[in-house]
């Protein structure tokens, strides 16, 4: 009973609020697996656990867009083991759990530079896309292969196409030319960014759309992040106000 009466009211909170997109920089995976004593690829699995259960929260509380931090453009540097396990990592979990989500109204899709990823995940990526495109739940953005940076420069060099063609003029570019010319184009800026792990940085990610997001930073490594915890950001997030530079 105290669980519901707690939905509820997370319920009319992110109703009453402006409270629509959550971002999440997972981390902490790899740490919270060292504690125990076990091997990082457990702590990655345990994540996988949390970024479902965090969505659940999300469709339970009416968040409608949840946007996570998955495999930057600098985790190429890590152990080649490691980066080729959290590419079969990304594929098993989508293989095996893509039909749950489809049934649970869920669309996927994903920002990032997905072209330098293998042509097989390339496929899987593309039909969780496909399957979920018309699905009317929580949005799931999964940043693959992603860096802020490198999502700028991207922009750009859209933009400076569409100059070339005559679509457009550099005189006609504004804040909205960009944010439309970015991977998140089609999905309303973060109103609230959580880290998990206690590190207080952005770490290159959703630089321009963070620029007047609500941050949140916990110590508790992603696999504990749960239902309750996410309770516990948005009922911090209430607490807020936002200005936007007034």
């Amino acid at each position: 009973m105290q669980t519901q009466i707690a939905d509820k009211e997370i319920q009319k909170i992110v109703k009453d609020s402006e409270l629509k997109h959550i971002a999440i920089i997972m981390d902490g995976n790899r740490r919270w697996a060292k504690l125990k004593n076990l091997p990082s690829a457990f702590g990655h699995k345990k994540g996988v656990d949390a970024l479902k259960t965090t969505m659940r929260a999300c469709d339970d509380f009416g968040i409608k867009y949840l946007t996570v931090y998955a495999f930057s453009t600098e985790n190429w540097n890590r152990k080649p083991e490691e980066v080729n396990f959290l590419m079969d990592l990304l594929g098993t979990t989508l293989q095996n759990e893509l039909k749950e989500m489809h049934e649970n109204n869920v669309v996927i899709s994903f920002i990032g530079d997905t072209t330098k990823l293998s042509e097989k995940l390339q496929k899987i990526l593309k039909n969780a896309v496909e399957t979920t495109k018309n699905n009317t739940g929580v949005n799931l953005q999964i940043a693959f292969n992603y860096g802020a940076r490198d999502e700028i420069v991207y922009a750009v060099k859209n933009i400076y196409n569409k100059i070339q063609s005559g679509e457009i003029s550099a005189d006609e570019i504004t804040e909205k030319t960009i944010s439309q010319n970015l991977y998140t184009k089609n999905i309303p800026d973060p109103d609230l960014l959580i880290r998990t792990g206690g590190e207080m940085r952005i770490s290159n990610y959703l630089l321009w759309q963070i620029a007047y997001s609500e941050l949140i930073v916990t110590k508790r490594y992603w696999p504990e992040f749960d239902k309750n915890a996410l309770s516990e950001a948005i009922l911090e997030f209430e607490t807020r106000q936002r200005r936007y530079g007034k």
